[in-house]
C-alpha cells in the first residue's frame, strides 16, 4: 500500500461555465486513484495575471491526499484539464481549467517539468487567500506560514481583483451526482 501525502491544488477557469467546469474538476480530482479531496476553499472571482487582455477567473484552492507520486498526479491532473479542452498555446492565457500543484507534502524541487512548490503561490492572493481559508495554520515550503505571506502580500484583495464570492459553492465530490 502507497503511502498517502498531503497536497494542495489550484484550480481556476475563466472561459465558459467557469463554476459548471470547477465543480467537474473537483469531482474528477476526487476520483483519481488513492486519492480523496479533504477540503474545498470558497470560490473567488479573480483578475487575469499577466497575459493578453481575458476574462476573469473563478479560482478555489483543494486540500487532499494522495497515494500518487508528484509526476503521476501532475500527469492525472494535465489529463482533467485536456478533457475540458484545455490548449497551452500562450502563456498566461484564458483557459478553460487550470490545476496547479501548489504544494506536495511539503516537498521541495526544482525540476522543470514540476517545481514544488509552486513557484508563484507565495506571491498570489488568488492562491493564498482560499488556502488560507481552509487551512489556517498551512505553510508553505521555504516561504513560510501562508498567513504570513498572504499579510505579507499588503493589498486589499478586493481592490487587488481577488473577491470572495458569496453565492458560489463547490461541493465534494461524494456530494456530485
Amino acid at each position: 500500500m502507497t503511502s498517502r501525502r498531503h497536497v494542495v491544488l489550484s484550480v481556476g477557469s475563466n472561459l465558459g461555465d467557469r463554476l459548471g467546469t470547477l465543480q467537474e474538476c473537483v469531482t474528477a480530482i476526487g476520483r483519481l486513484p488513492d486519492t480523496d479531496v479533504l477540503a474545498i476553499s470558497p470560490v473567488y472571482q479573480t483578475a487575469p495575471v499577466g497575459g493578453p487582455p481575458q476574462p476573469d477567473y473563478l479560482n478555489a484552492v483543494l486540500a487532499a491526499t494522495t497515494g500518487l507520486r508528484p509526476a503521476d498526479l501532475l500527469a492525472a491532473l494535465h489529463g482533467i484539464e485536456a478533457q475540458f479542452g484545455r490548449e497551452r498555446k500562450e502563456r498566461f492565457g484564458p483557459r478553460t481549467l487550470d490545476i496547479d500543484i501548489i504544494s506536495y507534502a511539503g516537498e521541495r524541487s526544482d525540476d522543470p517539468a514540476l517545481t514544488l512548490p509552486h513557484p508563484r503561490a507565495h506571491l498570489r492572493g488568488f492562491v493564498l487567500a482560499p488556502w488560507h481559508d481552509i487551512e489556517p495554520d498551512a505553510e508553505l515550503a521555504g516561504h513560510g506560514p501562508v498567513a504570513a505571506l498572504l499579510a505579507d502580500l499588503d493589498l486589499d484583495l478586493d481592490l487587488a481583483g481577488v473577491r470572495r464570492l458569496t453565492d458560489a459553492v463547490l461541493r465534494p465530490p461524494a456530494e456530485t451526482p
